[in-house]
């Protein structure tokens, strides 16, 4: 059986990355509330329906993506229901074919593994070489479910909180584009 712990409204007693500790420290200093679940290791969007009716929620799905060339990267927040497509995304912001970013890469821009990329990577992203894209379905969501940085926890914060104050502390004005 897959493991949720009970809701909790503080930061964890240990951290597990660097990203994870910035993340509730950044909350902590914004005074931006949160409610979060310790899990089992959580990798796939099927493995997030538990944690969505636990804490009455719909995860989003995060995406790291990036040109050919490797040199422009897009942090792509969308609705876990809608399956990804390429040319459609393209397309929405005007620039040339994407990819998937290698997953070297994800750890080493968003300072996590493969199933735990977050809007709070961020933070770390301070030459602001990554564009945060979102799904304006996303936006319509009262709450925004997502990963902590790590597989193993998960938040549920207001979604206009991420959007207009966590977003602008970290500097990361998004784009919203409008997705099938």
């Amino acid at each position: 059986m897959f493991y949720i712990s009970e809701i909790m409204n503080t930061k964890p007693t240990v951290f597990n990355t660097e990203l994870q500790n910035l993340v509730y420290t950044t909350l902590d200093k914004l005074e931006i509330p949160f409610e979060r679940v310790d899990t089992d290791e959580a990798i796939s969007m099927d493995d997030c329906v538990l944690i969505n009716q636990k804490m009455n929620m719909k995860m989003v799905k995060t995406l790291f993506l990036c040109n050919r060339q490797q040199t422009e990267f897009y942090l792509f927040i969308t609705t876990a229901h809608k399956s990804f497509k390429s040319k459609e995304f393209s397309k929405a912001l005007n620039i040339s074919r994407i990819s998937f970013t290698p997953a070297e890469l994800l750890q080493e821009k968003l300072g996590t593994k493969i199933g735990a990329a977050t809007i709070f990577s961020v933070l770390l992203d301070v030459k602001n070489e990554i564009q945060v894209v979102i799904d304006e379905e996303v936006i319509s969501e009262d709450f925004y479910g997502c990963s902590d940085g790590t597989t193993t926890g998960y938040m549920k914060i207001s979604t206009k909180l991420i959007i207009n104050n966590f977003l602008n502390y970290a500097m990361h004005i998004p784009t919203i584009i409008q997705i099938q």
